[in-house]
């Protein structure tokens, strides 16, 4: 395990980077795919995917970061007994609530999903229960902030999934050429199936093995715990349940919402306004393919900075220093603000380039332009919320969250049914919906973190200052594409270099701003050769 001080910036970092990666990969082999399986075998899987990512939000998606906030706390006060003791234990949860939840999905999946998606959600069933294990393992070396082995084994888990997906839906599909298109959409769905079961396997392997690698330390240290107190099972079983309980109702409710709006969107335009049902998946594609699957890619560095935020922020808290918690929260937040706003700002100005150079040759893409454009600040509201989602469960204000997350979906559906009553906007009624929800959310968990820590923002140098560069950014990205597209007609290098200049533009303002004290730059991966670089360059005194 590491024993180099917490430096929480470098682990969100690294998980970033496996985030953007995997989200990447998702992007790329998702068309190959598609291609594969052709639309109706994508119907039939997409239909058992949903019910499968619903059962696992309550069985296991919880646990990593829910695991991780216990032991940490316990490692913080040199508890290694307990800490091991809670990982025993939460293998034990994950085997018995994973086990029934797979069970469930693989007999019930004849009343869960149509009759042409049953076999597919079979195929899924043995993925939540091996994903429980994985979810332990990662929430084990998360607690003791070290992110390197979940980042390489979500890299692993998406590539194995990418190739297999596609390898075996073609080779299944093959296996029954001579049989009706509708036999071999399933049987190419099931294939898609099988790749995401291989991914997690591969995944799971992978930690299991750097634990392997690491229990002679886990011993060593386990004999000179000198903690009288070791909770008995019992305890530990209260205290795991008492936790993994809101973990997975918040979680539940967060991505419970995109499933509400989806539900509510296709039954009033279906109902109420009579519009066809293929017209109706057609736009909704062009929504959650096209601008969600762009705006969710930086979302995942603000999930990766609160994931290695958790064990950190509960080290804090458990050994009482309030005013280091407080640094903690101050230091993530402002790593997120200067990630999200230019992102968002990006987003918003080559929304057009960004769906182009990602989808290209494929149609609707001025429509999903305008919806990103209209998402793109949910990339602000949903970095903000999810931080602070995970500040309030990192200092054991777990049933804030699920109350606030509650809130918020009551006040989004409410705005999503009047806009979709009363308005002709359609796909638009949905982004403005998102829009609403992330801003409640954001707002709900603020007032919440200011009252349970007495923490109060630093609103310049978090919002405005950001803002203010990543506005000026905006300007010169955007002049810089159409300038350079009006010369050489191409997309991607005009794009690529006016993410560039753009992206120097930012960093200079934001040094000349005085946004980074030198500390702060010290606390950022490679802060010494960063700062030694802008002193050279007079841009630090």
């Amino acid at each position: 395990m590491s024993k180099k001080k917490d430096g929480f910036i470098m682990q969100a970092g690294i998980l970033a980077m496996a985030g953007i990666i995997c989200r990447i990969i998702g992007i790329l082999y998702r068309s190959p795919l598609a291609a594969v399986i052709g639309d109706e075998g994508n119907g039939y899987y997409s239909s058992a995917y949903n019910i499968y990512t619903i059962i696992l939000l309550i069985s296991s998606y919880s646990i990593p970061s829910a695991i991780s906030k216990v032991i940490a706390g316990k490692l913080a006060l040199r508890e290694y007994k307990n800490a091991q003791r809670i990982f025993y234990c939460a293998f034990i949860y994950v085997i018995v609530v994973g086990g029934v939840a797979s069970l469930f999905a693989f007999f019930a999946a004849g009343l869960l999903v149509e009759k042409n998606a049953v076999i597919v959600l079979r195929v899924f069933a043995p993925t939540i229960f091996f994903s429980g294990l994985l979810g332990v393992l990662r929430g084990y070396f998360q607690a003791h902030r070290t992110m390197v082995q979940t980042s390489l084994s979500q890299i692993l888990e998406q590539i194995l999934n990418a190739v297999i997906s596609i390898t075996a839906a073609y080779m299944l599909k093959q296996a029954v050429i001579d049989k009706d298109l509708t036999t071999q959409a399933v049987y190419g769905a099931m294939g898609s199936a099988l790749g995401t079961g291989a991914g997690v396997l591969i995944a799971l392997a992978f930690m299991w093995l750097i634990y392997g690698l690491n229990k002679k330390i886990i011993a060593k240290r386990l004999e000179k715990d000198p903690s009288p107190n070791v909770l008995s099972y019992g305890e530990i079983f209260k205290i795991i349940f008492a936790l993994v309980t809101p973990f997975i109702l918040s979680t539940f409710i967060y991505n419970f919402s995109n499933s509400l709006d989806e539900t509510i969107y296709r039954k009033i335009l279906k109902l109420v306004k009579g519009v066809e049902v293929s017209q109706i998946a057609t736009w909704y594609g062009v929504y959650a393919g096209k601008a969600v699957v762009i705006s969710n890619i930086p979302i995942a560095i603000s999930s990766a900075i609160s994931a290695a935020m958790i064990p950190s922020i509960s080290g804090k808290f458990a050994t009482g220093d309030i005013e280091g918690t407080r640094e903690k929260v101050h230091t993530a937040m402002l790593a997120t603000m200067l990630i999200s706003i230019p992102a968002a700002v990006g987003m918003g100005v080559l929304a057009k380039p960004m769906v182009s150079f990602l989808f290209a040759g494929q149609t609707s893409l001025d429509l999903a332009a305008d919806l990103l454009r209209a998402l793109s600040v949910t990339v602000i509201f949903y970095a903000l919320s999810t931080l602070t989602n995970a500040v309030l469960q990192g200092i054991g204000r777990v049933n804030i969250p699920v109350i606030n997350a509650f809130i918020a979906l009551v006040i989004q559906t409410i705005v999503l049914v009047a806009c979709l009553w009363f308005t002709e906007w359609n796909l638009y009624c949905l982004a403005i919906a998102v829009v609403v929800y992330s801003l409640m959310m954001c707002i709900l968990n603020g007032i919440s973190v200011r009252k349970s820590l007495d923490f109060k923002q630093d609103v310049k140098k978090l919002f405005i200052l950001p803002l203010a560069a990543s506005l000026l950014m905006g300007v010169v990205a955007f002049g810089v594409y159409e300038g350079l597209y009006a010369l050489v007609k191409s997309n991607v290098i005009s794009l690529i270099i006016a993410v560039i200049f753009g992206a120097a533009v930012y960093g200079l303002l934001i040094i000349k701003l005085g946004v980074l004290s030198r500390e702060e730059i010290l606390s950022m991966p490679k802060g010494q050769k960063l700062l030694g670089l802008l002193t050279k360059l007079r841009l630090v005194k």
